[in-house]
């Protein structure tokens, strides 16, 4: 850039162009740094909505432990361990984020000053020395060894192993090879040189994953904790049908059973429309009119010498057999040429692993009922839809698209369409592309041609979407006011199905300034 004779006003252009790339650099730097800003506010976020559900799920099970007591006693009590040890980490990674933030000043809102925080000082004196560890850095690796210990101590049942791995996976002191393969310390390779804020997002994420530690092992002493309750009082009686909605004629079966199930259970009698067996009500009965139907009966049995009826009520809507299939575009009732338009296809009634579709173009999108048109000749294209009932029968329908080009695109510059004003520069840099605003689909095009036509001058042919050194020899000609047209843009559709022809794009016109 600086090399040969060069006029001082090409030596004026280079030296802008360094202080330009310079500002990018700067000015990546400073996204970078927001980032870590953002991404230590969802970590503190996520903490103390994680903080707040834990207080809760404890004091559920601390009623648990005291109300039903068996398991729960033992589960709350390697809770309350877990909590603890989480405190005492939690509290000194606090002080640990103190030091990150120790001469930082945050704004009247809170927020801190992230793209100000690029500096390393901090947590390079309190806890480096040379290629070892001051008292600091020494305390912060005892910190975290205890942690894990008293873990280890708190969750030797079995079932807590998993969530051991995953703290001991997370918290692991081993040396750590860097990029050249060369092995590093841990604090050196996580803290050492990074800037402020990316200290500080790292240990939000240790806390955060203390605070998900002690999620977990509140979720399971509360899932494996299971209690009896011996009492028929506390049952409750459920209509459980094989399914809700039958057509008309067909078998209705399912089950009525208590809300803890016990094949031992012995009954006096049950009222409904089935019979008892192996402590359940098994229904047998056949779907009448159509529309809501309810099944209603009780259990009757003797605790304590004393009757007890448990009633049941449930309700099943009967539907006429299906005749007709619900086929629709997930865009809109048109399909176009060239694109894996998606359809969304099924019969009332029919689970979508019975129905099936065809029709020229169609073919399985990976999803249950979902599939893919593409049509190929004609204005108007058929899908035909298949569902199997229960009872072995099939039925179809049919359903009829119409079939649409994709429309023409509109010319831009610099991805603005229309009549657009700026200095010959801008235009020497700028893409010529094809864009198809407020269109259904979000569709890619590729310029491969273009016209470019300055006033007075021959029009000049561009293959690609970029103007060439002609263009710009033809531009170093032209005054303020002149307007240059650009046409005859060509495209293709990135991503579009077969050799699909995109009409020319519309002109669009650059005025100088």
């Amino acid at each position: 850039m600086a090399g040969g004779k060069l006029t001082p006003r090409q030596k004026m252009i280079n030296l802008m162009y360094l202080v330009f790339i310079a500002m990018l650099a700067m000015n990546m730097s400073k996204e970078v740094l927001s980032a870590f800003g953002l991404m230590n506010e969802r970590f503190e976020g996520a903490t103390n909505a994680a903080n707040t559900a834990n207080e809760f799920s404890l004091k559920a099970l601390d009623t648990k432990a005291a109300e039903a007591k068996g398991e729960f006693i033992a589960a709350a009590a390697t809770a309350h361990k877990v909590e603890a040890a989480t405190k005492k980490f939690y509290d000194f990674v606090g002080t640990l984020k103190e030091e990150v933030l120790k001469g930082v000043e945050a704004d009247e809102t809170g927020k801190l000053p992230y793209e100000a925080m690029d500096k390393a000082d901090n947590l390079d004196h309190s806890w480096f020395t040379g290629d070892g560890y001051t008292a600091r850095g020494k305390e912060v690796l005892a910190a975290i060894e205890s942690y894990k210990s008293d873990l280890k101590s708190a969750l030797s049942d079995p079932k807590y192993a998993s969530i051991l791995k995953e703290i001991n996976n997370k918290f692991d002191l081993s040396d750590v090879a860097n990029k050249e393969g060369i092995k590093v310390k841990f604090l050196d390779y996580h803290f050492k040189g990074f800037p402020a804020i990316a200290s500080l997002a790292k240990l939000s994420a240790w806390q955060n994953d203390a605070k998900k530690v002690e999620s977990d092992v509140i979720s399971t002493a509360l899932g494996k904790a299971a209690v009896d309750e011996s009492s028929y009082s506390k049952f409750q009686a459920i209509v459980a049908l094989d399914k809700n909605v039958y057509f008309q004629g067909e078998p209705v079966t399912g089950k009525v059973v208590l809300g803890k199930y016990d094949p031992n259970a012995q009954f006096s009698g049950f009222q409904g429309p089935g019979k008892l067996v192996n402590g359940q009500a098994v229904i047998s009965t056949t779907a009448g009119a159509v529309g809501e139907q309810t099944l209603g009966g009780s259990f009757n049995f003797v605790e304590n010498g004393k009757p007890i009826k448990l009633e049941f009520k449930g309700k099943y809507v009967v539907v006429p057999r299906p005749n007709s299939a619900n086929i629709s575009a997930d865009k809109m009732n048109v399909v176009y040429r060239g694109l894996p338009n998606p359809l969304t296809v099924s019969f009332a009634g029919i689970g979508d692993n019975n129905v099936t579709a065809s029709g020229p173009g169609v073919s399985p999108a990976g999803g249950k009922g979902k599939y893919n048109l593409n049509p190929g000749s004609g204005t108007e294209v058929t899908v035909t839809a298949t569902g199997k009932m229960t009872d072995g029968k099939t039925v179809s329908d049919k359903k009829v698209f119409r079939i649409k080009n994709i429309p023409a695109p509109l010319g831009a510059i610099g991805g603005v369409t229309g009549v657009q004003k700026g200095p010959k520069s801008r235009l020497e840099v700028s893409q010529i592309s094809a864009v198809l605003p407020d269109f259904l689909y979000d569709l890619n095009f590729q310029v491969t041609q273009f016209t470019f036509k300055v006033p007075g001058q021959a029009a000049i042919v561009v293959n690609g979407g970029s103007v060439n050194a002609q263009c710009k020899a033809a531009l170093a000609r032209v005054t303020r006011g002149d307007q240059v047209t650009i046409s005859n843009i060509k495209s293709k559709l990135v991503g579009g199905v077969g050799n699909l022809v995109i009409k020319d794009a519309a002109p669009v016109v650059y005025e100088i300034q």
